[in-house]
């Protein structure tokens, strides 16, 4: 199975909202990746509208035919924007406003009972519900049990491990994207992945999508988005 790649063009935004205006446009980004072979666009709308706003969502839907997964947080507020937007995926994510980036997996079991009637609603709105967790038991299960048909494994332990620890952590991804399988959920990755990094999670078979964002645009300020793409496509299609 091809593994798709969704880019997370967040910090195209960031950039333009540093000096205010229009430049550069998230939008722009969204239609190189297009181009390129990107699989879809992936876009975070937050509390506090530090990158994507909320006219770049209609936008950035407007101008490629890639699905939008909007990650967002488990508020009536974004629950209500992605009802009117419609997105193909939306992916839950924990948010605190004083942090930089997101900094875990959502803590899905100790959050049944909010999460339950969220995803309700999006799934009875034809919109795709994602939970981006831990690659635990305890939050898998507690996914299967919020009927998410989809979950998204942080992989920022991997990311971020010294040589000695990263085999643990990738066995434990790739155990948790099999028991997902098998329990009919579709495993997704995403969080601190790189080119130095990301073989051998996208040689995980059970795993349909990589999210990656952050390390894109920073490799595009030196060799531009295209080719940062094009490459990550590359090093994930030999892998597998």
């Amino acid at each position: 199975m091809r593994l798709r790649l969704g880019v997370n063009i967040d910090h195209v935004a960031t950039v333009r909202n540093a000096r205010g205006g229009d430049h550069p446009d998230p939008v722009r980004a969204a239609q190189i990746v297009a181009a390129v072979g990107g699989d879809g666009i992936t876009a975070h709308l937050r509390e506090d509208r530090r990158h994507i706003r909320d006219e770049d969502l209609a936008r950035i839907q407007a101008s490629t035919n890639l699905p939008l997964n909007l990650e967002m947080a488990a508020t009536d507020e974004m629950v209500e924007i992605a009802l009117r937007h419609r997105p193909h995926a939306a992916c839950i994510v924990p948010e605190r406003r004083e942090e930089r980036t997101t900094e875990g997996g959502l803590d899905a079991a100790g959050q049944h009972n909010r999460l339950a009637p969220i995803v309700s609603r999006l799934r009875d709105a034809g919109i795709r519900v994602s939970l981006f967790i831990a690659p635990e038991v305890r939050q898998l299960e507690a996914a299967m049990r919020l009927g998410a048909p989809v979950v998204e494994f942080h992989t920022g332990e991997y990311a971020h491990a010294d040589a000695a620890s990263a085999p643990a952590q990738l066995t434990r991804l790739a155990e948790m994207a099999a028991l997902a399988v098998k329990n009919g959920i579709e495993p997704h990755a995403g969080h601190g992945l790189t080119y130095e990094n990301v073989q051998p999670v996208a040689a995980i078979p059970q795993l349909a999508e990589l999210n990656i964002g952050h390390y894109l645009i920073g490799e595009a300020i030196f060799t531009g988005l295209e080719h940062a793409v094009r490459r990550m496509r590359d090093l994930m299609d030999a892998a597998r």
